[in-house]
């Protein structure tokens, strides 16, 4: 695996309040979110209860719920907060440079 770095992902104009993105980098799939309040946030691209991809659910202020058993996690935490998902996603930090979103990857 490559060294960590930030990676241009989008511009902030790229992706509504309560929205979420994909992102493919490198051999790894992301989910890049931006919440009611406007803030932005980013984790792995696929659920942990059957991989189904994150980016085709819905945003519900800080809540990502997964489009294909309805499972939720925490966008900032990435804590599962309903079944059938019980494994956290992983969550990585998000910067704003100008109007442009990056991720620490």
């Amino acid at each position: 695996m490559s060294e960590s770095r930030w990676v241009e992902v989008c511009g902030i104009d790229d992706i509504d309040e309560e929205d979420v993105i994909r992102f493919d980098h490198e051999d790894r799939t992301f989910a890049i979110y931006r919440t009611d309040k406007g803030d932005f946030y980013a984790s792995d691209g696929y659920c942990t209860h059957e991989k189904f991809h994150l980016s085709n659910g819905l945003v519900m202020g800080s809540v990502i719920e997964c489009p294909k058993h309805n499972g939720r996690f925490d966008i900032p935490t990435g804590s599962a907060k309903r079944a059938p998902v019980c494994v956290d996603l992983r969550t990585y930090p998000v910067k704003i440079e100008g109007s442009t979103v990056y991720i620490h990857i």
